[in-house]
């Protein structure tokens, strides 16, 4: 198959990061979402599990949704959101409403919301187990999937007060059968965490799907991220600049408590910006 190139020539390049809510107070927490706003990225992400992901497991972490609801409060121009939302853990209609919600305690005056409703159908077992959810099947949980996201649009036009705008959603995950083609019913941002020698492939599957559900794929932003801690400087690889040759445009490196060193995101920022124009 030949390499395609994601057809996003028209999008900015926009830098964002995923403060993982782990091994921190919620102050530091706090304070590393307050940093990064000054710093200047574009949008800030959490997870949606009840555990750390990392060791030690049994550290300090905090729930997603709750979390959203105070950043929507701390900041002022982000974007935000999960990353990604469970959306086994919660019925559809309530998540439509939470993020309803959350969208609009993040509008300032005269202007909409900020959130970002990332969603996926989740993978990690301890979560489910611990707090009574039925695991299923990949398979299973994908279905799931494909039957909340229709419900929570619905929700979103049936609620009072409506959205402040038409949400962006989200979706994070590469398999090919059932993900890719939700991606191209659903998605305004495929996130994915494929491998960098494999995007190109999973780019082409997606566009197919595009194909056969008669959606133009210029539509769906491309977004991936990393950890910040197997990712040099910028000026130490290559691989920001091949994402953004094959069409990404959201980028989102991953930082870990219970410091949170932004440092590594200034490169990329100013990378952002030389990109960009400014």
């Amino acid at each position: 198959m030949a390499e395609p190139r994601h057809p996003a020539a028209h999008r900015a390049l926009r830098i964002g990061v995923q403060l993982a809510p782990q091994h921190a107070s919620y102050s530091a927490y706090r304070d590393a979402v307050l940093r990064a706003e000054d710093l200047g990225v574009d949008a800030i992400f959490n997870w949606d599990h009840f555990f750390p992901l990392t060791q030690p497991f049994d550290a300090e972490h905090f729930e997603a949704w709750t979390v959203l609801g105070a950043l929507a409060e701390q900041t002022e121009r982000v974007e935000f959101g999960p990353l990604v939302n469970c959306s086994s853990y919660r019925n559809p209609d309530l998540q439509a409403d939470m993020a309803r919600t959350v969208d609009h305690i993040s509008a300032r005056a005269g202007g909409t919301g900020r959130l970002i409703f990332g969603t996926g159908s989740g993978w990690a077992q301890p979560d489910y187990d611990e707090y009574g959810y039925e695991f299923g099947t990949v398979g299973s949980r994908l279905d799931a999937l494909a039957e909340d996201l229709p419900r929570i649009r619905a929700r979103w036009d049936r609620l009072n007060p409506a959205p402040t705008r038409r949400i962006p959603v989200l979706i994070g995950g590469q398999g090919e059968r059932k993900t890719l083609r939700l991606v191209a019913q659903h998605a305004d941002i495929w996130h994915t965490f494929t491998k960098l020698d494999e995007m190109p492939r999973k780019i082409g599957v997606m566009h197919e799907w595009c194909t056969k559900e008669g959606r133009d794929p210029a539509e769906i932003e491309l977004s991936t991220g990393w950890s910040i801690r197997g990712f040099g400087p910028l000026t130490e690889t290559d691989a920001p600049a091949r994402l953004f040759e094959l069409g990404f445009r959201l980028m989102i490196p991953a930082i870990d408590g219970p410091d949170y060193d932004l440092s590594p995101l200034k490169p990329l920022l100013e990378w952002r910006d030389r990109v960009n124009g400014f």
